[in-house]
């Protein structure tokens, strides 16, 4: 039977022709679209019924990430890491990301998210491991909750899908949160994991850090919709517009979005509006693709200066705080800096190591092949016996 044919189609009724039925929406769109313009609370009437302590924990969080940020970009100009994709301008999103999360739960990061796994317990010299080029990935993810980095774009979508739905059906209280910047919402991972998401319904929340450009490439040049978040609503789920760069907003709207897929609401898509304020790596030059006046616009709107601004308001920045703050960042700074100073022995070998559960055959070779060039340069840099001299 065609569509034609089955009942409700046009060849069945004698009204208007229309389509069968079955085209109709299983959810109302409405409830699904994001806000006319980002969600904020700083600056705010809003903003007075936001818990102290939360406030002066964010504070202190935002600061830190600034610091380690920092130290990680001077590491690459002094040749101790490859790259470093900061996040400076960004440290809410990554903040509020970690903070929105339970214990059981999983965080799935991309390249540009050491920090969120800073804040969320990871060792930062571990964050800084596949960055530094000396591992596959520096800690055990099932130790932490936290994915290995990701550095092709998108790939972490599905990953977190499929750990949220497999959580869901063993019956796990797991919820998945999985970080992306808007270059990656152009990759067909992204639209497959939240369809695949939505389909099933899994305890996922997708969080996508709008800083303005995929490299050199602007936002307008990628899509012509009216914001990500309304990308949410041709997939099922809801999309949330938050203002990036005020982290009681985003603590807000991510716990939210987690309380909601732990309690079976599904997966939810917010978009974080904020500004990548250091360039694409240290290997960029952003100045070929963006003005400094426009640099200036976003630093005016600083995550760090915004909650400086309320706790200064509401009396919490004493100078006993700031400087305890200050200090606590300089000391994380300064271990950083002393451990990734201290080369670490590294065995060439182990680069075969947890790459399958079983090794390949391809891997074997190779190892084999390594394994024999590691011994003939050992045995050329052995002196030779002295000779016995003749009477």
């Amino acid at each position: 039977m065609t569509v034609l044919e089955q009942p409700g189609s046009p060849r069945h009724t004698s009204g208007p022709a229309g389509p069968p039925p079955a085209w109709r929406p299983r959810v109302d769109p409405a409830p699904l679209l994001p806000d006319a313009e980002p969600y904020r609370l700083l600056g705010t009437d809003a903003a007075r019924r936001l818990d102290t302590g939360l406030l002066k924990r964010l504070y202190a969080e935002l600061v830190r990430g600034r610091r380690y940020n920092t130290q990680a970009t001077a590491l690459t100009r002094q040749g101790r890491l490859a790259v470093y994709p900061s996040s400076t301008g960004q440290e809410a999103c990554q903040v509020a990301a970690a903070l929105a999360l339970q214990e059981q739960d999983w965080l799935f990061p991309s390249y540009r998210d050491t920090l969120a796994a800073v804040a969320r317990g990871l060792d930062p010299v571990q964050a800084l491991t596949l960055l530094r080029g000396d591992w596959h990935t520096g800690y055990d993810p099932y130790e932490h909750r936290v994915a290995p980095l990701c550095t092709p774009l998108a790939t972490q979508l599905p990953h977190a899908v499929g750990l949220a739905h497999a959580a869901r059906l063993k019956g796990d209280d797991v919820v998945a949160l999985a970080m992306v910047g808007d270059g990656g919402t152009s990759e067909g991972d992204f639209h497959e994991a939240l369809n695949f998401a939505a389909v099933w319904q899994a305890p996922v929340v997708f969080l996508v850090q709008n800083n303005g450009f995929a490299i050199s490439v602007p936002l307008a040049k990628q899509t012509a919709a009216p914001s990500l978040a309304h990308k949410a609503v041709g997939y099922g789920m809801p999309g949330r517009l938050v203002d990036g760069n005020d982290a009681p907003a985003m603590h807000e709207v991510l716990t939210d979005a987690v309380r909601r897929a732990r309690e079976g609401g599904g997966p939810t898509l917010v978009e974080a509006v904020t500004y990548r304020l250091d360039a694409h790596t240290n290997a960029d030059d952003a100045t070929r693709y963006r003005t400094e006046a426009e640099v200036e616009t976003w630093r005016a709107h600083d995550p760090i200066a915004l909650m400086e601004r309320e706790l200064t308001d509401r009396g919490l920045l004493t100078d006993a705080f700031a400087a305890a703050t200050r200090e606590s960042a300089e000391q994380l700074a300064a271990a950083l800096r002393d451990r990734m100073h201290t080369d670490p022995p590294l065995d060439p070998m182990a680069l075969f190591d947890h790459v399958f559960a079983r090794q390949t055959g391809q891997l074997r070779d190779q190892a084999d092949r390594l394994r024999a060039e590691l011994d003939a340069e050992a045995e050329a840099a052995t002196p030779a016996p002295a000779q016995e001299a003749r009477p």
